[in-house]
């Protein structure tokens, strides 16, 4: 497995232990109401779990299955991929931390970085998407 790869799944396995440790302290301060501001963490919760979870394992599984090239770097323009992965955990925590902090343009701004980290993977990746045949 590539070395990207692995980071992309072990960032991956740390957010959906983080997330799912959010989602067991909402669940318990919803049978016993402990303090009612954790009901302001239910967004990070989600945003762990969707894009930091889901999106980053799909995308570091993507990354190691997709064909590699015959002729000189196997897995194309690496440093793309990177990019990739910095600014969609930069954009994951950016929008996490808008739930505590309340400002508007928070949520917005972690949202277009996410967004340029997945297009940054989209065009690192997209030579490599082939028909069979």
């Amino acid at each position: 497995m590539p070395r990207l790869s692995c980071w992309f799944i072990c960032a991956s396995l740390i957010y959906l232990a983080v997330g799912f440790t959010l989602g067991a302290l909402l669940l318990a301060n919803k049978g016993v109401p402990l303090y009612p501001v954790f009901w302001s963490l239910l967004p990070a919760h989600m945003e762990f779990l969707l894009m930091g979870w889901v999106v980053q394992l799909a995308l570091g599984m993507a990354f190691w299955i997709l064909p590699r090239f015959p002729q000189g770097a196997p897995r194309g323009n690496e440093q793309l991929i990177w990019l990739a992965f910095i600014l969609i955990n930069l954009g994951i925590w950016i929008v996490a931390v808008q739930a505590v902090v309340i400002l508007p343009w928070l949520i917005l701004s972690g949202r277009i970085i996410e967004i340029g980290g997945v297009l940054s993977f989209v065009i690192g990746s997209w030579r490599r998407v082939k028909a069979v045949g």
